[in-house]
């Protein structure tokens, strides 16, 4: 008897699980597919954005998996089809595509050389999840905003989807994908600045779901004097869950001459010496007091 319950338990079909919790969505082709990249195409470049363009055979792909130069992306499809820009390294820029569906994984590279000037700060936020809003806000230091050893972030230059005019010269690009902007989905937002001002920078993300997506996992990739040799790169990988709540992901402190610091909140322990300010907990609670982080509650806010 006990093993035909066990058998009986074991042929049962197993529940079905939500999307959101199953990782990148693979295609429904059965046939490995097969990715062409027809940009980069290879060898120099002078352009300071490099446009990721091709074509996966299975149109029911969607997203891809860019990588570029290691850092992760999901890139949405359209008919099988994916084009968009990203700010380039100086250097090397090598970009890898990778389709998956039930008949395996299937991968293109190209590699490009673009001679341009190095990008002292940039910073790119995504998501795992479609359906979702996990928004960058960047926090950009003012004449204002410095004082002595203490900082207040009010003062701050606040550059993001709604207002994306940076006071001093950085760049912000909304999460553009077949022509539609600030659309829902895995983003990518991005912010660069050529020539960043010395101070601190805050980088922070504001999530939003939607329908039945309760939760994402946000990424930050932040690069700062990116193609040199005092490069510094950081990884951020940050769980959300509750509507409306506002994450620092990290802190930077641009010192000038080729130097930065950064400081990342859930990984690093809090900066201390003459080089940053003595306020940073107490500049995050006014912020958030202020209204001017668009933050809700849940999840300790900052």
């Amino acid at each position: 008897m006990l093993s035909v319950l066990l058998a009986g338990l074991l042929s049962q079909t197993a529940p079905s699980v939500p999307a959101r919790q199953q990782g990148v969505p693979i295609g429904r082709g059965e046939k490995l597919p097969t990715v062409r990249l027809s940009a980069p195409s290879g060898g120099w470049t002078v352009d300071r954005m490099l446009l990721i363009e091709g074509t996966v055979s299975d149109p029911t792909v969607d997203p891809v998996v860019v990588s570029i130069n290691g850092d992760r992306y999901l890139m949405r499809t359209q008919g099988g089809r994916f084009s968009r820009k990203f700010p380039a390294a100086s250097g090397k820029n090598i970009v890898t595509v990778m389709a998956t569906n039930k008949g395996g994984t299937a991968r293109t590279q190209a590699t490009s050389y673009a001679q341009v000037p190095p990008v002292p700060l940039k910073a790119i936020l995504t998501s795992d999840t479609d359906g979702v809003y996990t928004d960058l806000h960047i926090y950009e230091p003012t004449d204002a905003s410095s004082g002595g050893d203490t900082l207040d972030v009010t003062a701050m230059a606040h550059v993001y989807w709604a207002d994306t005019d940076s006071p001093s010269g950085g760049t912000f690009f909304l999460n553009s994908q077949g022509g539609d902007f600030d659309q829902p989905a895995y983003g990518p937002y991005l912010y660069i600045h050529r020539s960043p001002p010395q101070g601190v920078y805050l980088i922070a993300t504001n999530y939003w779901p939607s329908g039945d997506k309760a939760h994402t996992v946000a990424t930050l990739n932040l690069a700062l004097f990116e193609g040199t040799p005092g490069e510094v790169r950081r990884r951020v990988r940050i769980p959300l869950a509750t509507p409306g709540t506002t994450r620092v992901l990290a802190w930077v402190n641009i010192l000038g001459d080729g130097q930065a610091e950064v400081y990342v909140p859930s990984a690093d322990p809090k900066p201390k010496g003459e080089r940053w300010p003595t306020n940073l907990d107490e500049a995050l609670k006014e912020l958030q007091a202020s209204g001017n982080s668009d933050s809700g509650e849940g999840e300790g806010g900052y």
